[in-house]
């Protein structure tokens, strides 16, 4: 009998470690797999509501037409969920818009025209493949047609009033000539006569019913895409400050109708370093201006600040 009470005493001891053993593994491989599961749970992608009323410019997308409905639903989820660009366009949106902004309205050019700018160069002062350059992407015979001062000396592409001007000289002839301005955005990417062309061999008058390449093919969507999620940033999962925005800072300026023969010397004489004079005047190419013709340039000096953190 008391053999027998020891037999069951060990057996009850193995079977409570079996368990115990077994439940620590079972533990361990209910943690590896929820661990693996709960990105998955944890990371969403959601489909993008088509917005109502959708206009470039006060003249209306026709997405009641599938390709049109297609075709922009993909520049929003592009856009959106490119979410580093997004957020980046967002702070550069609030440093440049309010220099861009009363400009267009000077030319009565419809507000939504900034957002060009934006896919144009992501704000910044961007060299394309084709050597079209600055927040407009402005080739150089464009320029000189537009009177900019291009050369090794000086580009005033890199002007970013001055180059937002010319756009908006040229976008006015666009306007002007296919009495569109969703075709005048189009012109911007594709060139007045490449549209013209395409216009007259399909036989259409709008830009939604031109079979086009991909490029100009989504310009305009991209831009619609743009606007709309700049918008409405939180609504597309954009999450921020005020303080986490760029601004520019606050600068003063001084008229120059002489050569200046080195720009760091021309710098320290305000206070400041070569680096800060050519961040607030990059259209200033060189170390030095020419200036043969004793023209009058405007340079704009950056009044000592210190961003706050």
């Amino acid at each position: 009998m008391k053999f027998f009470s020891k037999t069951i005493f060990f057996i009850g001891i193995i079977t409570c470690a079996s368990f115990f053993i077994y439940a620590v593994k079972y533990k361990e491989k209910t943690n590896i797999s929820q661990s693996q599961v709960k990105p998955l749970n944890d990371y969403n992608v959601y489909a993008i509501d088509m917005p109502s009323n959708l206009n470039f410019a006060g003249e209306s997308v026709p997405i009641e037409k599938n390709d049109i409905k297609e075709r922009m639903d993909r520049e929003l989820l592009v856009n959106t969920y490119w979410q580093s660009n997004g957020l980046l366009l967002i702070k550069r949106a609030n440093k440049y818009f309010p220099i861009i902004e009363p400009i267009l309205k000077q030319y009565g050019i419809p507000d939504d025209f900034k957002y060009l700018s934006v896919i144009e160069s992501g704000l910044t002062q961007a060299v394309s493949s084709a050597r079209a350059v600055g927040f407009w992407q402005i080739l150089k015979n464009t320029a000189k047609e537009l009177d900019l001062e291009v050369n090794n000396n000086v580009d005033e592409r890199y002007h970013i009033e001055k180059s937002t001007h010319a756009a908006c000289k040229y976008l006015l002839k666009s306007k002007e000539k296919f009495g569109s301005w969703t075709l005048a955005a189009a012109a911007y990417n594709a060139g007045n006569t490449g549209i013209q062309n395409r216009l007259n061999k399909q036989k259409v008058n709008s830009y939604y019913d031109l079979l086009l390449g991909e490029e100009t093919g989504r310009y305009v969507f991209r831009i619609i895409a743009i606007k709309h999620i700049l918008k409405n940033p939180k609504a597309h999962g954009f999450n921020f400050k005020k303080k986490h925005l760029y601004t520019l800072n606050p600068t003063y300026k001084v008229s120059v109708d002489t050569v200046v023969t080195n720009f760091t010397n021309f710098a320290k004489q305000f206070g400041i370093t070569y680096k800060d004079l050519k961040l607030h005047n990059p259209w200033l190419r060189e170390s030095k201006l020419n200036n043969a013709s004793r023209k009058k340039y405007i340079i704009k000096i950056p009044k000592q600040k210190i961003a706050p953190l």
